[in-house]
């Protein structure tokens, strides 16, 4: 008979493994800010097939976790983005 306390070894063992397979799929390679590596100055409103790249199809800006971009260069494409849709250059919704 076993006692209610004793897990079986088969057990421990799985959840080890379970935890070190969570933790590695969890480790990506770093995202890289486009604007750094390409020594772009000025993110400008105009440059319409750069901005978007960084919007969804529904129209939101990308956040900076998911396209890898710097806080500084992430302000200044939020700010081109948004002077591009008040011009109407970019919509306000998707499509």
């Amino acid at each position: 008979m076993r006692d209610n306390n004793t897990k079986p070894v088969g057990a421990a063992q799985g959840a080890a493994d379970d935890k070190v397979k969570r933790a590695f799929k969890r480790m990506q390679k770093k995202k890289v800010c486009v604007f750094c590596t390409e020594k772009i100055k000025e993110i400008d409103y105009k440059d319409l097939p750069r901005l978007k790249k960084f919007v969804t199809d529904k129209g939101k800006i990308i956040p900076c976790r998911m396209s890898g971009n710097c806080a500084a260069h992430q302000r200044e494409l939020t700010e081109a983005v948004k002077r591009a849709r008040m011009i109407a250059l970019l919509p306000f919704k998707g499509e």
